[in-house]
Order: structure tokens, then C-alpha cells, then sequence
């Protein structure tokens, strides 16, 4: 189940409830170190130098436990008591070039300035420019606030503990989170806690979506029509159509300006391809529709904008709406129990906002709720590091898969072809949040298993692989 991204004071308050439960710190610390030790196996080869900076708290003591299930590894365990004593220490042990440092100076206590000698230990770390893993939260960061506290540690992965703290997914922090992992199973009782801010777990969607039925036949899963593309920018509709192609929808029919239809039906196949036709409408006899890819070109007609407010407002389907097709949408109620989504990265967001996109990354939850209530309480992804699934109303889901290799042009694009075919299929729309969380996690995911394999990948690679990703079985992404 995803877990309740907490406050430091609900993490101590869960902690304190599962030592009152007969449960001991030193178990939990335990099976910490060894968690931490085998995601930190994952970011080294066998033989390879681990340098185990450990403090003197809790956080420190399971770094130490880390350091001793690396078998496989050499590794250095320097302990940390005295800053300026132990940084020509620290140095030295730099100097060996390891190939990862396990972070666990400081945990989730530190709320305040960090001094000099500790601030120059903490920088000289990073001046190193080695992988960091840090184990529950980067030494010198504010796991509330999200801010430094003079210094802290830039880390390739945080490995945070129980459940993500509210600061990690702060903006400020994301240089020193780097990628953003939980594990959840340390040790505790459950969590006592609730949150409408969820973190996504890779096994949330184990068996899903269902298989299906061996007689089941292509009107089983649904149509989805497609309006996209047009001049110089018919490739956004091309991989809108193969992403919904890899959703396996029964049947898919893309509409799109005569001007670039015949390099757009040149490369599809099985996509049914249509000039979309200005004097008459269209046969919406769909299951669900997506528009918007590729329809940046001033040449888009007024009657296919009029044509994608009247689908938004009254359309009993699904509607998927992405790119420039967002500026179209009114600001009107919509069909009563009708799925609607859009799919904004952080620019488009700041201008359905009027505001600035750094105004929406410093605040992307509110930025989401907001928009969602200005159009009818409708279902938004909002794109980009830790892409936020939710509506006004109710929880919203926070997806870790993913990595910087997916600002690509196009992967957009790709998504948005990806989540309509699998709201196309009837039997993936009773739960909506769960089926647009899994077209996130599973784009996410699948970039992080390319960039395992060679990081030069497109997004070409992306549309061949995505939804090919069994989720449970490849958890962590590249570093």
C-alpha cells in the first residue's frame, strides 16, 4: 500500500509507539543496516571501496550495522564524534577514491544550524564527488523544512525509513535527495498516521492491471480516439498513438489535420488514421479520448478548439488532455461522475495558474488542488520530478520511478498516449487514481530500467519498453 508521507514529530511519535509495543530499537536498527547495505550493493561492484561515514546518534549506529553485511566490498568505517578532529580522517579515507559513501551522520533530529567544523566536513564530502547514499535523510538537511541547515549532504540516493518526511519532497531538498527511495519495512508496527499525501510503492500495482480473460476479444478493451499533431510537430501524435498502443487498448483511431496526415499514416499500422474533418463532427463513439499532442501549430482550426471544450464539458467518457490543448479547456462544470485529466508539466501548469512555474514548483500540491478545482475537480498529473496524481479533493499520489533521462521531447507525449489506452479499457475506470498511478509508475519505471542498460536511450526505447516493467521486481533505478 502506498505509505503517508509524515512529519518528523509523527515519526517520532510512531517510533515511540512501536518501543511502547514491546519492540526494540536495537531490532529496528538492525534490519536497517542490513536494508541499507543491500541497496548500497546495488551502486558498487564487488571489490569496490564503501566509505561508512557514521555519527554518533541512532542514524550513525545504522551505518555501522550497514558496514557489516558488505561482504563483497572493501570497506572503510570511519566514525565521526568530533568534527574538526576527525576531518584529516575523513581526508585521508577520500583520498582512496571509494566508489561509495554510506551517509549516516546525522538523521532526522537536526533542526538547527549546523557549525563551522561541521559544515566544512560536510562540504569537503561533496567537494569529493562521490555517490552518496544516505540513509534515511542527507546529513545536514531539515527533514521538516526541506532546507540545509548550512551544509548538507548531496546525495545520489536517500534511502528515508518507515516513510518519506515532508521536507525530502520539498523543493529546496532535491539537490541534496537526489533520488528519493522508502523503506517501508523496518520494523515498526503500522503506521498511526494518515495523510492525504501518498507515496507510490512499486508494490501498489503487483498484478495489475488484471490478466485478462482468455475468451475476452477486442471490444472487451475499449476504443480510444486520438486528436493530434499537425506541421512540425506530427511526431507528438506518432508517439501519442505507440504509447497507447503498449496500453493494448482494443481499438485506437487518431484524427488529425490533412496537412500532416501522410507522414502521421505512414508510421502507423494498426492505428487507424483519419483526416479530422472541420464540417462535421466526429464519431465520438469511443471509450475514452485523448487530445492535444502535437497540436501546437497556429494552423489549428477554431472549430477543432470549440470541438475539444464541448468534449470536456459534456462527454460521459473519459478525457485525457495534454500540451497545448490545456489553454483550450473551459472553466465550467463537466459531465457529473465524468473522468477527467490533464496532464501538465510545471510551464503549463504556471499558465493555466497565471503565475510562474518556479511559484508552482515551490508549492506543487497546492499548485495541483488549485487547478483541479478551477476545472471541475478534475483528475491532474503534474509532470516532473515526483510527479503529484490527485484532484481538489482527496489524496494525492506521489510517484518515485523516473530519472533525468526522461527530459526528452516527446516523453510527454509518450505518457499521455500510455494513461488514455489503459482509461480507454472499461474495466480500468472504476478506480481512476489507481490506473493514471500506474501509467505514471510504470513510465517512470521503465526509464529507470533503460538508463540501467545504457543512458543513451530515446524516445523511441521508451515506446518499446513501456508497460513491460513487472512491478515488485526491479524497485531501485540507476544512480
Amino acid at each position: 500500500m502506498a505509505v503517508p508521507v509524515i512529519s518528523v514529530a509523527q515519526m517520532r511519535e510512531w517510533e515511540k509507539a512501536t518501543w511502547a509495543a514491546g519492540r526494540s530499537e536495537a531490532e529496528v536498527i538492525a534490519r536497517v543496516g542490513r536494508i541499507a547495505a543491500r541497496r548500497a550493493s546495488q551502486m558498487v561492484n564487488p571489490g569496490e571501496l564503501v566509505l561508512v561515514l557514521a555519527g554518533k546518534g541512532h542514524n550513525g549506529d545504522d551505518a555501522r550495522r550497514a558496514a557489516e553485511h558488505l561482504p563483497g566490498c572493501r570497506v572503510h568505517l570511519q566514525n565521526v564524534m568530533d568534527p574538526a578532529g576527525d576531518l584529516p580522517a575523513v581526508t585521508a579515507a577520500l583520498e582512496q577514491k571509494p566508489q561509495l559513501i554510506i551517509d549516516g551522520l546525522f538523521g532526522i533530529g537536526l533542526n538547527r544550524p549546523l557549525n563551522e567544523p561541521w559544515v566544512a566536513l560536510i562540504e569537503r564530502v561533496n567537494q569529493a564527488k562521490v555517490q552518496v547514499l544516505a540513509i534515511d535523510v542527507p546529513s545536514g538537511l531539515n527533514a521538516e523544512t526541506g532546507q540545509p541547515e548550512g551544509a548538507a549532504i548531496q546525495a545520489a540516493v536517500t534511502l528515508t525509513l518507515g516513510a518519506p518526511k515532508l521536507g525530502l519532497l520539498a523543493q529546496p531538498a532535491w539537490a541534496c535527495v537526489g533520488r528519493l527511495e522508502v523503506a517501508p519495512e523496518i520494523g515498526l508496527i503500522p503506521c498511526p498516521h494518515k495523510s492525504d499525501l501518498r507515496w507510490m510503492l512499486p508494490e501498489d500495482f503487483k498484478d495489475y492491471p488484471p490478466p485478462r480473460p482468455a475468451a475476452a476479444h477486442k471490444g472487451d478493451f475499449g476504443r480510444l480516439g486520438i486528436v493530434a499533431g499537425s506541421p512540425g510537430y506530427h511526431g507528438a501524435a506518432v508517439l501519442a498513438s505507440r504509447g497507447s498502443q503498449r496500453a493494448q487498448p482494443g481499438l485506437i483511431s487518431l484524427y488529425t489535420l490533412e496537412t500532416v496526415y501522410p507522414v502521421i499514416a505512414s508510421q502507423l499500422q494498426s492505428v487507424m488514421v483519419f483526416i479530422w474533418p472541420p464540417a462535421q463532427k466526429l464519431p465520438w463513439n469511443f471509450n475514452a479520448v485523448l487530445a492535444g499532442p502535437g497540436l501546437a501549430a497556429e494552423g489549428v482550426p477554431d472549430e477543432l478548439k470549440m470541438a475539444m471544450r464541448h468534449l470536456w464539458r459534456d462527454s460521459p467518457v473519459p478525457v485525457v488532455v495534454d500540451a497545448s490543448a490545456l489553454d483550450w479547456l473551459p472553466l465550467a462544470p463537466v459531465a457529473r461522475n465524468a473522468i477527467r485529466v490533464i496532464t501538465p508539466h510545471p510551464g503549463e501548469a504556471a499558465r493555466l495558474l497565471q503565475t510562474s512555474t518556479q511559484q508552482v514548483q515551490s508549492n506543487r500540491v497546492n499548485a495541483l488542488r488549485e487547478i483541479s478545482r478551477q476545472l471541475g475537480n478534475c483528475w491532474v498529473v503534474l509532470k516532473g520530478h515526483q510527479t503529484l496524481i490527485g484532484r481538489d479533493t482527496g489524496d494525492i499520489f506521489v510517484n518515485g520511478s523516473g530519472n533525468a533521462h526522461l527530459a526528452q521531447g516527446g516523453s510527454g507525449d509518450t505518457l499521455a498516449g500510455y494513461l488514455a489506452g489503459l482509461l480507454a479499457q472499461p474495466h480500468l475506470q472504476s478506480d481512476p487514481g489507481r490506473t493514471l498511478s500506474y501509467a505514471v509508475w510504470q513510465h517512470g519505471a521503465t526509464a529507470d530500467r533503460l538508463t540501467v542498460s545504457r543512458r543513451n536511450w530515446t524516445i523511441e526505447d521508451l515506446v518499446e519498453e513501456i508497460g513491460s516493467v513487472e512491478p515488485g521486481r526491479e524497485t531501485s533505478g540507476p544512480e
